[in-house]
């Protein structure tokens, strides 16, 4: 019998078992993956000693790299929780609680996200100074304190109080009772027990994404002037249908209330494309509500972010703890649109007002309403609430203990069983969920039951309907056709310069409908005409490059093949119910001509083609935008050996022909060829380069200005996504590369601080790279500027927390930091009088500088704010 027992579970998950050492390991933890446990029996119902319990992991092993294509990598939320409660681990007198804890294990960085976002997950904000900074009145925020309180039981613990950790580095560690792990590569890992071992590999090929637990039905979903889809009605256990969630239909846009897992997985399902999406409304940052954040992320435009500010704040604070960057980053990819609480918030005529709900962290239900020709119709939804009972429980008029008021308490009463048309409301029960005989007495015309994993009982099924996926209420019928309506806007995006009445005559064509899985045009064909995708989702298979793009919503597909006769270079195939406004060949030419649009497609056409299938340009980007893209590139040729200059660097290249090394120091960190890209860390994120890029061959790149891709969600997150792997890949080649390497100690167990102080790492190990393997002062003077500039920037920022808090020692602190910023300047100016830039020791300075501090003064203020559970 083997000693390990490995088992495939999905893409990027492994169920690792050694039974003599009582070891379970889940390696890997992507969204909904203990959904995907369940499913292959590795949790069960059991009883132990008589109390029921469920089997499970009792460790989890992170993957080295935080997202792997565009979605979250490490979402251990669940799975912990399966751990503390289901399996009984922290309940008291539970026979399972042996005093061992669960275990995460993994690369340093990752451990420490994943102890701050379960923290964040856990709690959300976690002092009334963190609620009244993010908008809430001081009274409001004591209120919330106190009622987080009772939730947990009277004290805000560190996550480290019930998980324990480990570092898996370079060298080969023991987890527990002799079973061993080692990394051989990035997200390659080996385990070994006496004489055996195995060998797992989290890693996600190219085209690869983290699987659903569940299938789902395609369905056709026409659009509305003001209706519900139910998109969601289960929990985060219910392995057979979506969390809770809606998708809000209002004049025919599409807003969604949360996302949850499998984000994606479920609006291709019901024919909606990231592009068709207008916003999203949240409640709160749990997994079940929040997974899906990353997909909003990929959108071709900012989509607008609607939360109000205690749940807004608490969500990007979750977002930066799995990210490892700042919290404002978040405003990279969202509009933000803060809510006013218990108002009526008038969103261009969607009235919408969120109402403060009874939760472990930050959360407001929603009531939204319009107009129509019988007065206003009210959808509510109300995820997550609490039982009345437990509120109850709650009850406390002492303001120095943990509760709620009988005031508070009659007032969320109150507000639970307003009646509207239109109600979901989570019967989740327990602790932290709502309950269905609650609203026996509430008289709205309609209430869906939602947010539960079980069947609904006899007197549940009195109370409340069910929804199945995809359902549709529609409060207010269209009597407007939304699709033509779309459609102008889409052809006046792809044809700008068009004539306006040139633009309806290519709207007078047939709409035509397509089926999932049907193809619209295969690879080598010659399309009868160009197609403007109206709704629905389509996929571009390129053969050759072995790419997959999705296009959504005003995608105009075969414009340049259909004017040139040519055949198409991919295979265009509906992923799921699609509708397309087909334009005639002959009609598409003739109109293209008239309008003298003729000259500047074809100038402009290799190029178009040439991005399209590219990994950064191939989805999500307007026709226009993509325009505005060629409009304004340079094309650049490199000599065999020519090394990128920092002026060169300025840009975004994307590679046309020939090939590159991308370097660190002598070392070859990889080769890049046609369609691969470089530059991005000054051209968007404003960094100076960690690399060296020197041609291999002769080479041509299209180079673009950063701010015409910065803004652009789906671009940018692809860039940071490659340029994380890049960054862990160097930070951990430690030796190797010569670069100066993070270290665990180096960590003040202060989430932000520790962020920005690696940030610092990484431009301090961009400025060693310069003087190393250049000569370039233009490059180097460009690093410094960036190094003093965020030094400035973190030593502002510690002092609002420290101030924030009371830290006794901020003025002393303050001395520091003036006097570290003035040694940086200084040795900027004496860089001026020196010849050679090998002569200069950076590498010294920044650990006397900088890294001295950290160890000595910051770890002060570390533990001083640890003790106010500020993590």
């Amino acid at each position: 019998m083997d000693k390990i027992i490995k088992v495939y579970v999905s893409p990027g998950i492994y169920w690792v078992e050694v039974p003599e050492a009582d070891l379970r390991i889940q390696c890997g933890c992507p969204a909904d993956s203990i959904k995907h446990l369940i499913k292959r029996g590795m949790v069960i119902q059991k009883e132990s000693k008589g109390m029921p319990c469920e089997t499970g992991p009792n460790a989890i092993l992170l993957s080295d790299m935080m997202v792997q294509n565009g979605s979250f990598s490490n979402l251990g939320e669940f799975t912990v929780l399966q751990m503390l409660y289901k399996q009984g681990m922290i309940l008291p007198n539970h026979p399972n609680n042996t005093g061992v804890k669960p275990l995460i294990i993994g690369m340093p960085e990752q451990v420490s996200a994943q102890m701050q976002y379960i923290y964040r997950g856990n709690y959300g904000l976690v002092s009334e100074a963190e609620m009244i900074q993010a908008g809430a009145t001081p009274e409001l925020a004591k209120t919330n304190l106190r009622m987080k309180l009772s939730f947990a039981f009277g004290k805000i613990s560190s996550s480290a109080d019930f998980l324990d950790t480990l570092m898996v580095g370079d060298n080969t560690v023991e987890i527990r009772n002799g079973v061993t792990i080692e990394r051989l590569e990035m997200n390659i890992f080996r385990f070994g027990y006496q004489d055996e071992s195995v060998e797992v590999n989290l890693n996600l090929e190219p085209d690869q994404q983290y699987e659903s637990a569940y299938p789902l039905g395609f369905q056709k979903i026409d659009r509305e002037f003001f209706a519900v889809v139910h998109s969601g009605e289960g929990d985060g256990w219910d392995i057979n249908r979506p969390t809770m969630s809606s998708i809000l239909m209002y004049h025919g846009k599409i807003y969604l209330i949360d996302a949850g897992p499998n984000l994606l997985h479920n609006l291709t399902a019901l024919g909606i494309g990231l592009d068709e999406i207008a916003g999203i409304f949240h409640t709160h940052a749990h997994d079940d509500h929040f997974a899906g954040i990353p997909t909003l992320m990929q959108a071709g435009h900012k989509l607008t972010y609607f939360a109000e500010p205690m749940v807004r704040a608490s969500v990007q604070k979750k977002v930066a703890a799995l990210l490892s960057t700042e919290e404002e980053r978040f405003e990279d990819f969202f509009n933000i649109h803060d809510l006013k609480m218990g108002v009526w918030n008038d969103l261009n005529g969607l009235e919408v007002k969120p109402l403060f709900s009874p939760h472990p962290q930050e959360t407001t239900i929603f009531l939204f309403r319009t107009l129509g020709d019988e007065g206003y119709k009210t959808y509510a939804h109300f995820a997550d609430i609490v039982a009345q009972d437990v509120l109850k429980g709650m009850i406390e008029e002492d303001e120095s203990k943990p509760g709620v008021t009988q005031a508070f308490y009659d007032q969320i009463a109150q507000e639970y069983l307003q009646s509207v048309d239109l109600k979901k409301v989570d019967i989740g029960g327990g602790m932290i969920h709502g309950v269905a005989k609650d609203f026996i007495e509430d008289k709205s015309k309609k209430i869906i039951l939602s947010h539960t994993c079980k069947a609904l009982t006899r007197k549940e099924k009195m109370i409340g309907s069910n929804a199945p996926h995809g359902a549709t209420d529609i409060l207010i019928p269209s009597k407007t056709f939304f699709l033509q309506k779309h459609a102008i806007k889409y052809l006046k995006g792809c044809f700008p310069e068009m004539r306006k009445h040139d633009r309806h005559i290519l709207l007078n064509n047939d709409i035509i409908e397509y089926n999932p899985g049907e193809i619209v045009c295969k690879r080598g064909e010659i399309p009868t005409g160009a197609f403007l995708l109206l709704t629905g989702i389509v996929e571009k298979l390129h053969a050759e490059e072995s790419i997959t793009s999705q296009l959504s919503a005003g995608a105009l597909i075969g414009e340049l093949t259909g004017l040139h006769g040519t055949p198409s270079g991919a295979t265009y195939r509906c992923a799921s119910y699609v509708e397309m406004l087909h334009i005639p060949t002959a009609l598409y030419i003739e109109l293209v001509s008239r309008n003298n649009m003729m000259q500047e497609i074809a100038s402009t056409w290799s190029v178009r083609s040439f991005l399209k299938t590219t990994h950064l340009f191939g989805e999500g980007v307007s026709h226009t935008r993509l325009g505005r893209i060629i409009n304004t590139i340079q094309t650049q040729h490199f000599e065999p050996g020519q090394v990128i200059t920092c002026r060169d660097l300025g840009s975004l290249n994307v590679v046309h022909k020939g090939r590159f090394a991308r370097k660190v120091g002598s070392e070859t960190i990889d080769t890049l060829k046609a369609r691969d890209f470089f530059g991005e860390e000054g051209a968007v994120f404003d960094f100076p380069c960690l690399f060296r890029i020197e041609a291999l061959e002769p080479s041509v790149t299209y180079q673009i200005p950063g701010p015409l891709v910065e803004n652009i969600p789906v671009v940018r997150w692809k860039l940071f996504e490659s340029y994380l792997k890049r960054a862990m890949r160097i930070i951990h080649a430690g030796k190797k590369t010569e670069v100066f390497t993070w270290r665990e100690e180096f960590n003040v167990q202060v989430s932000g601080m520790d962020t920005q102080h690696k940030r610092l790492v990484e431009i301090a190990n961009s400025i060693i790279e310069i003087l190393r393997s250049t000569q370039d002062r233009g490059s180097l003077e460009r690093a410094f500027e960036t190094l003093e500039d965020y030094t400035k920037y973190h030593f502002d920022a510690e002092e609002k927390v420290m101030e924030q808090y009371g830290y006794p020692d901020l003025e002393e602190h303050k001395k520091l930091h003036a006097t570290l910023m003035e040694r940086v300047r200084q040795f900027r100016t004496d860089l001026q009088d020196i010849k050679s830039l090998q002569n200069i020791d950076f590498k010294t300075f920044f650990t006397n500088w900088l890294v001295q501090h950290i160890l000595t003064e910051d770890r002060k203020y570390g533990t001083f704010l640890n003790n106010q559970c500020i993590f």
